[in-house]
């Protein structure tokens, strides 16, 4: 995952809303967001490659998503998955605060990543790169492959017209979100973040939507857990030229541990 926009307790009826793209190389193997066979309350795509996930959600109502942190020449290759993060917690049974402070007291074993786990009623942010676990307050957040709302011209781009979409009175209004997610225009050469990459390839990855033959946009996502119960998981999957090759709408039912939203 390299882009996504969340709300959080924000608006009525919808305690979490997240829009989101997942940027990957074409040629790594992924299966499409599914309920999972072998662990049935778990609604994800998957990596057909380490295992795990980069954004799902599941009927207890549970969620979690991580996008990793750019950081040319600082790499382990031994490190272990970074998508094993989000399905352990979607998994497990641990609290969202509970299962951050497990992760952090091992979290320089891992390459750089952002991590946030949550469920209806609480949400918590981890970077390996900058400290401890926080907790997120009701409110609109956004996610790249830097901190926790870095201005990052994609960011703040995606995040504006997310949040103009949420001013609309149907929600999720799921065409709106998916043209967010969609927008391929490159950032200006002068507002590039500086992380040490040339400078093409920093032009490339500056637009929220990427194409490229070896490497792009391929998915967007948008996920709701509604306070009625109501789950739904909405996946485009796109091919090297940014055309659209497949989707996956999935909808579910979930029930907090102990009841209630």
């Amino acid at each position: 995952m390299c882009l996504a926009v969340l709300a959080l307790h924000t608006l009525p009826g919808i305690p979490v809303l997240i829009a989101a793209n997942r940027d990957e190389f074409h040629a790594r193997p992924t299966l499409p967001a599914a309920q999972w066979s072998d662990a049935p309350a778990i609604y994800a795509g998957r990596d057909g490659q380490a295992g795990g996930t980069w954004m799902g959600a599941t009927v207890q109502g549970r969620y979690a998503l991580v996008t990793n942190f750019r950081e040319p020449g600082r790499h382990l290759d031994n490190a272990p998955s970074r998508g094993a993060l989000v399905e352990d917690f979607l998994r497990g049974e641990m609290t969202p605060q509970a299962y951050l402070e497990t992760v952090h007291a091992m979290d320089q074993a891992y390459n750089g990543f952002n991590l946030i786990v949550g469920d209806t009623r609480q949400a918590w942010y981890l970077s390996n790169r900058d400290g401890g676990p926080r907790a997120l307050d009701p409110g609109i957040y956004a996610l790249s492959n830097h901190l926790l709302d870095t201005p990052w011209p994609k960011l703040a781009r995606t995040k504006a017209a997310f949040s103009a979409v949420l001013e609309h009175p149907s929600q999720p209004d799921l065409p709106a979100l998916f043209t967010a997610l969609g927008d391929r225009s490159p950032a200006d050469d002068a507002d590039l973040p500086a992380t040490g990459l040339p400078l093409a390839r920093e032009r490339l990855l500056s637009s929220p939507f990427i194409v490229s033959p070896e490497y792009g946009t391929r998915s967007s996502s948008v996920m709701a857990l509604h306070g009625d119960g109501a789950g739904e998981l909405e996946e485009r999957r796109f091919a090297p030229d940014g055309s659209v090759s497949g989707v996956s709408n999935l909808t579910f039912s979930w029930q907090a541990a102990g009841g209630g939203v």
